[in-house]
């Protein structure tokens, strides 16, 4: 039932079931730390897993180690990362490919290139096409891609075939090395050298890869020839190439597109007035800002996430609800008043 009920995406419901539970096995604990992954929940995710762990003093088994580790991925959580890969390779876990695989992808999101790179090397023959997906994902991300490319190009000499994952991760390497030509090789590749259908995720990489490069009409070109509907990310993807090099017409057009798909999201008209304002159009500015006022346009408050000892704390701005508040604010005031006096008596340091 609660898997049940984290899969309808009713969080609500397992909560309160798994709050009347007489007793909690294993199971209904990774039960609820999966189900808040899959709905997003990354923080409950972690905390759950920390009440098992710690509070109920139940051990992780795999399941909730794979479960846990892509949540501690999506809020930076390293050193918690960290303590649960000892605990799984003390355990023996690191030889179930699963669990290997989620440290690789966790390590790459938390920008720990290094201790990903030694999870993948220790794995051996037992890697799969996942892990190397992940690998030359971790390379691409951080701007490696002479080395995401070297490992691309070391599966296929081994005879395995690429999936359409594979041509996600290494076109995405080709945006952040600029690499427009061998994108485009590649991307055509799917379809004749490995009879994959480009899905629309690698169209989005394409739109990405010639708009950062400042070939805007052959983006707009491709997004036209879609054999699907261009969804927000990939006329979010021309919008932010318009705004970096100054195409007013195929933002607005992309603008629109957009509006359409996402109309709450004001953030899109917010770029387009930016846009206005760098080629002098201030009556744009004028009627984009009115639209604005007509949806009540407010920016949503913002927050840091810091792990200490392994729990997670989130401080909005001007947050006082947090226990240990009071101590948090006399520690920024201190730090604030060194830095000041540090400022004043040496005026070449900025503030």
């Amino acid at each position: 039932m609660l898997s049940a009920y984290a899969r309808g995406r009713r969080v609500g419901d397992a909560e309160r079931l798994f709050a009347g539970m007489p007793d909690r096995s294993m199971v209904s604990w990774t039960a609820m730390v999966s189900g808040y992954m899959q709905n997003g929940r990354h923080e409950e995710a972690v905390r759950t897993f920390l009440d098992m762990w710690d509070g109920a003093g139940v051990r992780p088994n795999e399941l909730a180690v794979c479960s846990v580790l892509p949540a501690c991925a999506a809020l930076g959580a390293l050193a918690l990362g960290r303590k649960v890969e000892r605990y799984a390779r003390g355990r023996g876990m690191l030889r179930n490919v699963y669990v290997a695989n989620a440290l690789v992808e966790m390590y790459a999101k938390c920008g720990s290139i290094r201790r990903g790179w030694k999870v993948f090397r220790g794995m051996g023959t037992r890697r799969d096409l996942c892990s190397l997906n992940s690998m030359i994902m971790v390379f691409a991300v951080h701007g490696l891609w002479t080395e995401a490319l070297a490992l691309f190009h070391k599966l296929r000499m081994t005879g395995a075939k690429p999936d359409v994952i594979t041509f996600v991760v290494v076109i995405l390497a080709c945006t952040h090395g600029s690499l427009v030509d061998e994108g485009k090789l590649l991307f055509n590749s799917m379809r004749g050298e490995f009879g994959l259908k480009p899905r629309i995720e690698h169209y989005g990489c394409m739109v990405d890869l010639l708009g950062r490069a400042g070939l805007l009409k052959e983006a707009d070109s491709l997004t036209a020839s879609m054999p699907m509907e261009p969804d927000a990310v990939i006329w979010a993807a021309l919008l932010g190439a318009c705004s970096f090099h100054g195409n007013l017409e195929l933002a607005e057009t992309a603008v629109e597109k957009l509006m359409h798909l996402e109309p709450h999201n004001t953030a899109n008209l917010v770029i387009l007035s930016n846009i206005y304002a760098s080629c002098g159009k201030w009556d744009g500015v004028a009627r984009v800002w009115k639209l604005l006022k007509e949806k009540d346009h407010k920016k949503s408050a913002g927050y840091s996430v810091i792990e200490l000892d392994g729990r997670m704390h989130k401080f909005l701005v001007e947050d006082k609800s947090h226990p240990r508040s009071e101590k948090v604010y006399d520690a920024l005031d201190s730090i604030t008043l060194a830095m000041k006096l540090v400022s004043s008596e040496n005026p070449k340091v900025e503030s």
